[in-house]
């Protein structure tokens, strides 16, 4: 059974803080874009879809995914991204059903702009989750279909929210789920996780 729906699903304690950055990832022979959106206080992975298009409506998507985890529209609500207009755009979007954020871009590589100074700490945070993500895909080669370039990604965020320590939360993993805390290595973790996700699934089905 897939991780993804809890992983999604999971009642997760956020700030009001996000990036978001696309990087690549290659599917069928083809260069896809994966849009990560990440609370940059929590350390905690939102948004993954994985499109063949870097355009308004992955933009769109990716952002909504963040959205639906909220319990409400904080009213600094803050995502920071590249100068591409398909964030902009986005929020155009999100502005005519009557939701509201602030987009911060962040342009290029030196701070020649109030927003940039201000905001590329956390961009350079999405970026250091890119690299890390990298190193974790760089082996496989790219993946022979959507599904399994999807499948890859959620396991990687599930390692990387429930099972992986991290430097800035004290080397705390950023959600802290007891149940898996208490066992004795990784494998134990990772398997009452993928247990956790189970259960979830046929709790919903019940």
């Amino acid at each position: 059974m897939s991780s993804k729906p809890y992983v999604d699903n999971y009642p997760y304690e956020l700030s009001d803080q996000f990036c978001g950055d696309e990087t690549y990832i290659r599917v069928n022979g083809r260069w896809h874009y994966l849009f990560f959106f990440f609370d940059a206080v929590k350390k905690i992975i939102l948004s993954y879809p994985v499109s063949p298009n870097r355009d308004t409506v992955s933009a769109i998507r990716a952002i909504d995914n963040v959205l639906i985890k909220l319990k409400e529209i904080p009213n600094d609500l803050t995502f920071v991204v590249d100068g591409n207009p398909i964030y902009l755009l986005a929020q155009h979007f999100f502005a005519q059903h009557d939701i509201h954020f602030d987009i911060k871009q962040v342009i290029g590589l030196t701070n020649e702009d109030p927003v940039s100074t201000e905001y590329r700490p956390l961009k350079q945070v999405i970026e250091r989750l890119n690299r890390t993500f990298k190193g974790n895909y760089r082996s496989t080669h790219g993946f022979g279909s959507e599904h399994g370039s999807v499948s890859f990604v959620t396991l990687f965020v599930a390692y990387f929210n429930f099972l992986r320590p991290h430097a800035a939360l004290e080397g705390k993993v950023p959600v802290v789920n007891p149940e898996l805390l208490q066992l004795p290595n990784m494998p134990a973790r990772w398997s009452k996780l993928i247990g956790l996700a189970q259960d979830w699934i046929i709790e919903q089905l019940a």
